[in-house]
């Protein structure tokens, strides 16, 4: 019997329980992984409250990123042994593959041997935030290091990997945040500018920043009444990335902005990249070397052990953290 975390009905942290369950072998084309450390994501936080895109089949178990040791092979899998380290990009479905557990079973495709100086912890709290941010900033962006980018919300995970994903292509990062609390904390963390929204003047500030050109990425996980204030923000021919929907506002839909700068706002979803192999490829390769060489490196807010999982999804929620949540398995 192994131990994994569960949940049988919709609500808060408090339906997450720790339940003993038989772990099935893995699957022709699947990895078993003794699991030492997860990664918490806000969409699980969505999913356990009935807010996701995904609708829960009770007992439902949850969970997109781990990292540990191979346990076992499945008869297809190529190019693993067992106890090698690893770790696991978000797969497409966290109810079928979940990573809050002491061994799971992930598709190979999903897992990575990642590099010998990064930590169980690191490599955990790595490929949510890396896939999302290269994605949309080199994919899709094609961010180089001449433009200036504006990141939103960016002491989030996901906002630390945009900042060091950018400074890695030579941009110059313009950091958002709400209060001027966490500008120090972002500026250690590698953005150039910090504003604090409720402040200051973002559109007068990112002028004074750009020489009055703007930015011409923006990457947003706010929505809302944001939308129209950012748009004011970007240069001729910019690009906007929306990734979430944080703000429950209705916003005003900036059209004169996108239409005199002929601006181009997007949807944007990692799944776009994990769902592409040549994308996912290109994702593997970039990130592996960035953590390698030092130039991507995850920061983690917090470590909180296996059996508090509950009070380590309710520091989550609380916005509190600069960087990842990571929960450690004994």
């Amino acid at each position: 019997m192994t131990r994994v975390v569960r949940f049988h009905e919709y609500g808060d942290a408090n339906v997450l329980r720790i339940e003993d369950v038989e772990v099935r072998p893995p699957a022709s084309d699947e990895i078993q992984i003794n699991v030492k450390a997860i990664g918490l994501n806000r969409a699980e936080v969505m999913f356990r409250s009935g807010r996701y895109l995904q609708e829960a089949v009770f007992p439902s178990q949850l969970g997109y990123e781990a990292a540990g040791f191979v346990k076992a092979l499945g008869a297809e899998v190529t190019g693993f042994s067992v106890n090698d380290a690893v770790s696991v990009i978000p797969t497409l479905d966290m109810s079928r593959w979940p990573t809050y557990g002491e061994v799971i079973n992930i598709p190979a495709r999903y897992v990575v041997k990642h590099p010998g100086n990064v930590s169980f912890e690191q490599a955990a709290a790595a490929w949510m935030q890396y896939v999302t941010a290269w994605g949309a900033l080199i994919a899709q962006a094609k961010l180089s290091a001449d433009d200036f980018v504006i990141v939103s919300a960016a002491s989030s995970s996901v906002g630390i990997a945009a900042i060091q994903v950018a400074r890695s292509v030579g941009a110059t990062v313009i950091a958002t945040t709400r209060s001027s609390a966490k500008a120090r904390p972002l500026l250690d963390a590698g953005a150039h500018h910090v504003i604090a929204t409720s402040e200051e003047d973002l559109a007068a500030r990112v002028k004074a920043i750009t020489d009055g050109k703007g930015a011409r990425v923006v990457f947003d996980p706010i929505g809302g009444p944001a939308i129209a204030q950012l748009a004011e923000c970007m240069s001729f021919g910019g690009i906007l990335l929306e990734y979430g929907a944080l703000s429950t506002e209705e916003g005003t839909f900036p059209q004169f902005a996108l239409l005199g700068k002929c601006l181009t706002f997007k949807g944007y979803l990692y799944i776009e990249v994990t769902s592409d192999d040549a994308l996912l490829a290109r994702a593997k390769k970039f990130i592996s070397e960035g953590l390698a060489s030092g130039a991507l490196v995850p920061l983690i807010s917090r470590t909180f052990r296996f059996d508090d999982i509950q009070e380590a999804t309710r520091f989550l929620e609380s916005n509190e953290q600069v960087g990842k949540i990571v929960v450690t398995v004994e």
